[in-house]
């Protein structure tokens, strides 16, 4: 390994557009933040060293062996989170970073691409909730000036024309310095933009901002590179362990990524694995998985000893073994997503996704049969999966350590005969600090949830074990929420003393239903009582409603709002308690 002549930011830059730095395929994917590409640009502009890069000169003879990838450019939070294969047809060799490269990519995103982010409180498949937005720095003010800890004000901003002076804010598109390639360039961008006409104070500091950028990209040599030029995978693979593994920025699993992607022989790992995240993240209304939740399965349902996180169970032997067996394996997980999206669960009611392990073994178990979510057939086993997949997501059982239940429910699975095996999986875990047993406290509880937590659907699922959740159902208050105001409610004539009662109760399981999307659409904000006069004059069907959503038999306008809720805590109570003691 030799040390080599530092180069400029702007020269990194055009080494990756013109892709003569690539990534390794071991090489995990880009995770920085906005903020932390901010962060990096401020220690630039303040003289902060930003570490050495460890590269890998490979020679043309040598490319075909491996696969290469390159850099991200246009970041998409949604969109464009993997990176392109590269296309290697040139007669020359190719650089491969080996380490650097969230603060390359990091670099040629501020200069040259974009970040695209979903903004809070958007709905992930919105496309306008993630905005294209390009990296900007402030020249009229300091971060301090702004509240900030910095000393340069970097944003991220959404992309646009040109940004106009305003109070205490010129934002400069960073990339522009780029095109600034000679010193005179800056004073001439400064009078095309008539900042010399401002206070002196912020004139000075205009100046000397948009001058330190541009030593900063143009002048200063300040990546500084290591160059490995071994041939042998194992001897890079070993450098990139060792350099990474003691990083606070790479995730494990990222490692354990890595040297799956060097020991596989016919598949490519990284695009596999990333490739059917993607894929199971899609089912039904989507969810929200990671390749660790991948790499855990690989290690559950292959049989391994040890599925636990570390080196030692991702070795040669063990990379082969689920190489030889992916179909199977992810036959058997996505089968699991498809059931228990049928079962109504998406990324915002599945509160542990380590819950689907033992689903997707036990259906590994049974070859994954085809006509698994829709054969009467399996009708009962999957009521008992549904019932298992909500106690354990109501007891939290794979909080803390999951190895610690996924071991034991393996064991139980691998020996059980006839249907999913909820009975044995109870046994096996009773008197532990796992147990999924209910007591009367867990079933007292399960009433104190409250509309918007993400329980809540697991907790109403219970009382509804008939229901075909593949159709939409909504979670609907029964009483509408509009008329749950405290002007409202007075006016209505409720007593000051019950005010209270109503505004802690409206959100609460007692004033909850399943109900299918369009008749809850009908229902919208109509009052219950009249709302249910309307659309169940029929005696027997409105006894039929009654009984499926546990309406107590009591007065139904607003102004008994109180009793309701009292006598359907009972009705729930008495359901959950049939069920799960």
């Amino acid at each position: 390994m030799a040390f080599v002549e530092p180069i400029t930011v702007k020269e990194a830059v055009e080494n990756i557009h013109q892709k003569k730095y690539l990534l390794p395929a071991i090489q995990r994917e880009f995770v920085w933040e906005t903020d932390q590409i901010e962060k990096l640009f401020d220690s630039l502009m303040q003289d902060y060293p930003i570490n050495s890069f460890l590269f890998w000169d490979v020679e043309q003879r040598n490319i075909q062996k491996y696969q290469f990838y390159e850099f991200i450019r246009d970041c998409h939070e949604r969109d464009n989170r993997h990176n392109p294969k590269a296309s290697l047809n040139g007669e020359k060799g190719i650089t491969a970073i080996l380490d650097g490269q969230q603060r390359l990519t990091s670099l040629y995103i501020g200069l040259k691409g974009s970040y695209s982010s979903k903004l809070p409180y958007k709905r992930w498949d919105n496309d306008s909730a993630y905005p294209k937005r390009r990296l900007y720095l402030n020249l009229l003010a300091s971060d301090e000036e702004e509240g900030y800890n910095s000393g340069f004000n970097f944003r991220f901003l959404p992309y646009a024309e040109p940004i106009k002076r305003h109070d205490n804010s010129f934002w400069f598109l960073v990339g522009e310095i780029l095109n600034l390639e000679e010193e005179y360039l800056v004073n001439d961008f400064l009078m095309k933009h008539e900042l010399f006409s401002i206070e002196k104070e912020q004139f000075i500091f205009a100046n000397r901002t948009l001058f330190k950028l541009h030593s900063v990209v143009h002048k200063n040599k300040s990546i500084n590179m290591f160059l490995e030029k071994g041939e042998s995978l194992d001897k890079v693979l070993n450098i990139f362990i060792r350099v990474n593994s003691g990083g606070t920025q790479l995730n494990y699993s990222d490692l354990l990524l890595s040297i799956a992607t060097a020991q596989w022989k016919e598949k490519d790992a990284r695009e596999e694995i990333n490739s059917f995240v993607d894929e199971i993240n899609a089912v039904g209304s989507g969810f929200q998985t990671n390749k660790d939740f991948v790499l855990k399965n690989c290690l559950v349902l292959c049989g391994f000893r040890d599925i636990a996180f570390k080196v030692d169970n991702f070795n040669q032997s063990n990379m082969h073994f689920i190489e030889k067996n992916w179909e199977r394996i992810t036959k058997a997980i996505k089968m699991a997503f498809i059931l228990v999206s049928s079962f109504g669960y998406n990324r915002d009611t599945l509160t542990s996704y380590y819950a689907l392990i033992p689903i997707a073994l036990y259906l590994l178990k049974l070859n994954s049969p085809d006509n698994f979510i829709e054969s009467s057939k399996f009708q009962e086993d999957r009521k008992k999966i549904f019932k298992w997949l909500a106690m354990v997501l109501l007891k939290r059982t794979f909080g803390g350590n999951p190895d610690s239940v996924l071991r034991p429910m393996r064991e139980v699975i691998e020996i059980s005969e006839g249907d999913f095996p909820i009975d044995g999986i109870i046994n096996k875990l009773r008197g532990t600090a796992k147990s999924i047993t209910f007591s009367e406290d867990d079933i007292e509880n399960l009433l104190h949830y409250q509309y918007g937590q993400p329980y809540v659907f697991s907790v109403l699922a219970f009382l509804y074990p008939s229901l075909d959740f593949r159709n939409k159902f909504h979670k609907d208050h029964i009483f509408p929420k509009k008329l749950f105001k405290r002007l409202i409610l007075l006016k209505r004539g409720i007593p000051e003393k019950d005010v209270e009662f109503y505004l802690d109760n409206y959100d609460s399981i007692a004033n909850l239903q399943l109900l299918e999307g369009l008749p809850n659409q009908e229902k919208s904000d109509q009052e219950f009582e009249a709302w249910l006069n309307e659309n169940y004059s029929n005696t027997l069907e409105r006894q039929s409603f009654v009984k499926r959503h546990y309406i107590p038999d009591v007065a139904l306008p607003l102004e008994n709002f109180k009793e309701f809720i009292e006598e359907r805590q009972k009705l729930l109570s008495s359901a959950f308690r049939k069920v799960l003691l």
